[in-house]
């Protein structure tokens, strides 16, 4: 249980830290400013997009970390959620697969809830 525990910490630190690094911050996916900029508005989306990326990077750090796991669980959903929710309101059109990624948002969300309310050896 503890190694399949494990595997899903890294993986889910992994999703956090490509997409902080990567999308965000090296602005190799520039769709992800675009969708902070439909948002947030475009006057400052490169900086908010390198804060939000920065934001991501230290998500992954937290994760790896394994302090205060269940809130971290929890702020891991609650962001992810509100994000999702936003983007499937004000920015379908952005979206790698348009509305359908509120679907890959909600398994992502109950992979973290199971992993760390269900598998975590901790609890």
């Amino acid at each position: 249980m503890k190694s399949i525990y494990n595997i899903v910490i890294y993986s889910i630190a992994t999703v956090w830290m490509i997409n902080g690094l990567f999308c965000k911050v090296l602005n190799l996916v520039p769709r992800h400013e675009e969708i902070v900029a439909r948002i947030l508005g475009g006057n400052y989306s490169r900086i908010l997009t390198l804060l939000i990326g920065c934001s991501e990077i230290l998500m992954a750090i937290w994760i790896l970390t394994g302090i205060n796991s269940r809130f971290n669980a929890i702020a891991q959903i609650v962001i992810i959620a509100a994000m999702n929710m936003l983007e499937f309101i004000l920015a379908p059109d952005l979206l790698l697969w348009g509305r359908f990624n509120s679907l890959f948002a909600f398994l992502f969300i109950v992979l973290i809830y199971f992993n760390e309310f269900h598998l975590n050896p901790k609890n």
